[in-house]
């Protein structure tokens, strides 16, 4: 009679101690979570903002200086980047490439001078118009525990399956998609865990590609890639800053 009760207590008693470990661990995300939600944006937005809609002459760079608290890591940068040209920025690690390009799309705030569009200064501009012009492929490309599809036609609402193939087929992407079990049905798992390097970096090409942008961004988009990714990828690449104002 004993043995019953201890069998018949046993396995609820397991799951309660799975709960009092389970609560905390909880609690500890939710505060981290809470903290994005209620993280402060620094980006201020102008009341009445200028519409852009392309960029039609060039981008500019006009007395860009840029500190990370007390530190500068730019100081008085001035660049013009017509349009359709690409530019190549080169210097060692923790030089401040990756700062000035990400001052563009404007992920921070330049502390002196500005970064001007056609001659409209970011600042004047808002986010979704700003960063709707503007494409970025990074060392670590940013997927989702999603369908390739999804992957690619993240941001953009209406894409069609058509434009997602198309836009695959000019990344290199097609082929390895459609060898899948689901073709562009199938999951990726999280940040792309079941792709190679270099079939994760095609997918974010493929992305922007679709996104279709005058501006392209590239930060180090090859450089954690093995020889033969390295081909495919900057066929790519090459593919994807065909007839547009490209910044490496």
């Amino acid at each position: 009679f004993y043995l019953v009760i201890l069998y018949s207590v046993i396995n609820p008693l397991k799951e309660f101690s799975k709960a009092g470990y389970a609560i905390p661990k909880g609690l500890a995300s939710m505060e981290r979570i809470d903290k994005i939600l209620l993280a402060e944006n620094t980006l201020k937005i102008k009341e009445n903002p200028v519409p852009i809609s392309g960029l039609k002459g060039q981008i500019e760079l006009r007395d860009v200086s840029f500190k990370y608290e007390t530190t500068y890591v730019l100081k008085h940068i001035n660049l013009t980047i017509p349009k359709g040209k690409k530019i190549a920025l080169v210097g060692q690690s923790g030089s401040g490439k990756s700062t000035l390009v990400d001052l563009i799309p404007r992920y921070y705030d330049t502390t002196e001078g500005g970064v001007y569009i056609d001659g409209v200064n970011v600042r004047d501009v808002t986010l979704v118009d700003l960063r709707s012009l503007i494409g970025n492929v990074n060392q670590e490309a940013i997927l989702f525990n999603d369908t390739f599809f999804n992957n690619i036609a993240f941001g953009m609402k209406h894409a069609t399956l058509e434009q997602v193939i198309e836009a695959a087929k000019v990344a290199n992407a097609h082929d390895f998609i459609m060898a899948t079990e689901c073709g562009y049905d199938t999951n990726i798992g999280d940040r792309g865990g079941k792709l190679s390097g270099g079939q994760r970096q095609r997918i974010s090409i493929a992305r922007a590609i679709l996104k279709n942008p005058p501006i392209l961004i590239l930060d180090e988009a090859t450089s954690a890639l093995d020889t033969e990714s390295e081909h495919m990828v900057q066929e790519a690449l090459e593919n994807l800053m065909r007839n547009r104002t490209t910044i490496a």
